[in-house]
């Protein structure tokens, strides 16, 4: 399978999370799977790929051409997909990836879980989307969601787009269902 990570490029975070991303790597290339993610040289971007990376992965990274003129290419990226911009970074994750994982992330992250869960919400794909909810970093994206759901402005369910899990096994199980 091949997944697409989303997550955070910065390293000023809670050490945790770097635990949890770096163990996320490391089931990624013990199962077998191939990490598709936005390659990077900071941050929980470079915790994934070298955890992956190191246990024996293949990675696939979705790199801007302004990130690369700026030398932030990680190390341990094996394939390099060269785009114009995030616009176009999203559309080739989105036909790279089987699935996808959110870790914590900022203002990006949470534009790429959108723009993947809604286009599923209109029938694009039906790959999932996962929101990795170490320490509780969603919960408040997820009462959002909630309230939103609440007011009527989500058509159906938007777990039926976003499932949360909060471990390694959680995500497993959710991967298995296809």
């Amino acid at each position: 399978m091949q997944i697409c990570v989303f997550c955070s490029a910065n390293q000023q975070i809670d050490p945790d999370f770097f635990v949890s991303t770096e163990a996320l790597g490391r089931w990624m290339a013990e199962k077998g799977h191939t990490l598709v993610f936005g390659g990077v040289n900071q941050g929980l971007m470079e915790c994934v790929g070298k955890a992956v990376r190191e246990s024996g992965g293949t990675t696939i990274g979705v790199i801007p051409r302004i990130v690369e003129r700026s030398g932030r290419i990680s190390d341990y990226v094996d394939v390099e997909i060269l785009c114009d911009d995030l616009t176009d970074r999203k559309q080739l994750m989105l036909d790279r990836s089987d699935a996808f994982i959110a870790l914590p992330g900022g203002i990006g992250t949470i534009d790429e879980i959108f723009t993947i869960a809604a286009s599923a919400t209109i029938g694009y794909h039906q790959k999932r989307v996962i929101l990795y909810n170490m320490k509780g970093f969603w919960d408040g994206v997820i009462q959002m969601l909630d309230d939103l759901q609440t007011k009527g402005m989500i058509r159906g369910n938007w777990r039926d787009y976003i499932q949360v899990a909060s471990s390694l096994d959680e995500i497993e199980e959710l991967l298995a269902q296809g």
